[in-house]
């Protein structure tokens, strides 16, 4: 009898699959479609031939522990932003990694932060995923230097890590084009009053599309409050009463368009025979249970942890370099979700 130890391919040739398969079904891959027939047969396959991946040995050849440290500030108790935890943990699965998250809080010292990467070292992690609720720029704790590292939803003041982003641009863009594509020439805009790229970028792109399109700028169409629903209702009632009122409004986020509806609502205008809306985010609790349902822009949260993942194991393993992504940050498109909050200018001359 041979004392050749059992391997993957074993597995696969007793169970009649791909090697593919069988990693799918060991690793349970959460995406992987695999029918509940094929899982039982490499499973029984695995346990008659006393099949186990080995994660001690494979640490001991590669000197990597299969680990990947997850420092998220306040994302793992954020319902939208959490997606970016699952598309990090299924890719990492994917690959045969496991994630350790350490939660934290952006108003958290830099002192902490530190000691949270010193945490995940101690641990013995491959690299480090660092994540924030939304796209911000931050300096890095000192201790990342020298471990492969990825931030998600921020971009690294000193350009030493590689980042991934949401192309807040070119969202914007998209919002304020699907207004006007509508036939909207007055659009008024709710902004954020938080000095962060999101704030700059998607005023800056509202202006640039409305010159695009030979539409000017009004100051009195552009309100910016806390980006919350109070802070929403605020700068609606302002943009609103406006003479000449807007006939569409993009907001900055969906939060702030909750407060915008009951704004409207108050001023006797109907949504979108009198008044349109644009949200930012796709908060799907907001945009698909507010009346009617909001046309916004959706966060790339599950893209962004997902591309970052597997920028992060390809320099773990060592087939790729992520020096060249430290240049600038790597973009990802935020497309427009369409549902009823907005309609043609010309519906709102025929009151019910």
């Amino acid at each position: 009898m041979s004392s050749r130890p059992v391997g993957i391919k074993d597995v696969a040739a007793a169970a009649g699959v791909s090697v593919t398969t069988v990693s799918h079904v060991l690793n349970d891959v959460a995406y992987a479609r695999v029918k509940a027939g094929t899982r039982e047969r490499v499973q029984e396959a695995a346990q008659k031939l006393g099949y186990g991946p080995n994660r001690l040995a494979r640490a001991l050849r590669t000197q990597r522990s299969g680990m990947i440290g997850f420092i998220s500030e306040e994302i793992a108790t954020t319902p939208h932003a959490g997606r970016i935890i699952l598309g990090a943990e299924e890719t990492a699965r994917a690959r045969g990694y496991r994630i350790m998250i350490i939660n934290s809080t952006s108003t958290g010292s830099a002192e902490s932060k530190e000691e949270q990467v010193a945490d995940l070292r101690d641990r013995q992690v491959d690299g480090i995923l660092y994540a924030t609720m939304y796209h911000r720029q931050l300096r890095v704790p000192e201790s990342l230097t020298g471990l492969p590292a990825v931030l998600v939803d921020s971009e690294d003041v000193s350009r030493t890590v590689a980042s991934v982003v949401p192309d807040e641009a070119s969202g914007a863009r998209s919002a304020v084009q699907t207004l006007i594509d509508a036939g909207h020439t007055r659009i008024g805009m709710l902004n954020n009053t938080d000095d962060v790229p999101a704030t700059r970028s998607r005023l800056q792109a509202y202006r640039e599309t409305l010159a695009d399109s030979g539409l000017t700028f009004r100051e009195d169409l552009v309100a910016s409050e806390l980006s919350e629903v109070a802070g929403g209702y605020t700068a609606a009632l302002r943009v609103l009463t406006a003479d000449p009122r807007p006939s569409a409004v993009f907001c900055y986020n969906d939060r702030m368009a909750m407060g915008a509806y009951r704004a409207a609502a108050e001023l006797g205008l109907r949504i979108p025979q009198d008044i349109s809306f644009v949200g930012f985010d796709n908060q799907q609790l907001i945009a698909e249970n507010l009346s009617p349902a909001l046309t916004t822009v959706a966060l790339p949260h599950y893209e962004m942890g997902a591309w970052a993942t597997e920028r992060l194991i390809d320099a773990i393993e060592g087939v790729a370099d992520l020096q060249p992504l430290t240049a600038h940050p790597t973009v990802l498109p935020c497309p427009v979700v369409l549902r009823d909050s907005v309609a043609s200018p010309q519906r709102a001359v025929s009151p019910d």
